[in-house]
């Protein structure tokens, strides 16, 4: 047992001396991942498992884990064990001591998505009702709002609309995501009066710094994404909602309305400009009222054989 233990202590050094001198880690990162490693070996004497380091297997990890589960150890815990082990076991595959790593297969522990607020229809006209329409940015403002809903765009997609990416007869904006990839979105009948109305009102503000810009400032430059940030959280407040509201609330809202009126997930995907399906899936999360509602319409044992 002593000299498993011996063995433990010469390689979880050179392992750290390695880390500090050749992978040149932080200090700090460099005891932590110490630490870990060493409560990793007292979880196995402890046990009873009195294992060398080339003796560990994935079975003595997993374990480990349960027993980080079991005392309520969060997910960050979690991980960062598993990244101090998973370090100390590559090394040892990288001297050539062992041609097993342990940590093989075993999925780091990950903390749920935090899914961002869903504003109702409701909460989305109370936040247009409160905007002054006698102000000069009243009719700006509203098309912000209008336009960050039922389209679906990001804060900084809005920031770089131009005049010319509205297309008044197909009614379509031409929106410019991320990496400047492009993507047609349409425009519902709302937005389309909106806009129309604020591009009306726009030469109060035009100077000669304002060019192709949309949505412009009072001094008239293009607006900033702090700015539009800015209008949202107010008519929010202004509407007595007290969800943490952001320019990305709208655009959840947006998603998650269309899957439950019938859409399909990849056309979510499509208007939303993400690359891949599972990001979609972070912002087509369904209530469980909604859920509720659609299990209790199954015919659940009536006709079923």
């Amino acid at each position: 047992m002593n000299h498993k233990r011996q063995e433990w202590n010469k390689l979880t050094e050179e392992w750290r001396l390695h880390l500090q001198l050749e992978r040149r880690l932080a200090d700090h990162t460099v005891e932590s991942y110490g630490s870990d490693v060493r409560l990793f070996v007292e979880h196995l004497f402890g046990s009873g498992e009195g294992k060398s380091p080339l003796e560990i297997e994935r079975t003595d990890i997993e374990g480990y884990l349960c027993e980080l589960l079991e005392r309520k150890a969060s997910v960050t815990t979690q991980a960062r064990l598993l990244s101090a082990l998973r370090s100390f076991c590559n090394y040892l595959v990288e001297r050539e001591l062992t041609d097993t790593m342990a940590t093989d297969g075993i999925l780091t522990p990950k903390p749920p998505q935090r899914l961002p607020d869903t504003l109702e229809v409701e909460e989305i006209d109370a936040m247009l009702a409160t905007i002054d329409l006698s102000s000069p940015v009243g009719h700006r403002d509203k098309a912000i709002i209008e336009v960050l809903y039922s389209c679906g765009v990001r804060a900084s997609e809005l920031t770089g609309l131009d005049l010319s990416d509205i297309y008044w007869e197909d009614d379509m904006l031409r929106i410019f995501g991320k990496g400047r990839k492009q993507r047609y979105v349409p425009m519902s009948g709302e937005a389309v009066r909106q806009l129309r109305l604020y591009i009306s009102t726009r030469s109060q503000f035009t100077t000669s710094a304002s060019g192709d810009a949309l949505f412009i400032n009072q001094r008239g430059g293009r607006l900033t994404r702090m700015s539009v940030i800015n209008i949202v959280k107010r008519a929010a407040a202004d509407a007595g909602i007290t969800k943490s509201i952001s320019p990305h609330t709208l655009r959840h809202s947006f998603a998650t309305h269309l899957l439950k009126g019938g859409a399909d997930i990849r056309q979510v995907q499509e208007l939303l400009g993400h690359e891949s399906v599972t990001t979609t899936e972070i912002y087509t999360h369904l209530d469980t009222r909604h859920l509720h509602t659609v299990v209790e319409s199954l015919p659940m044992g009536k006709d079923w054989k």
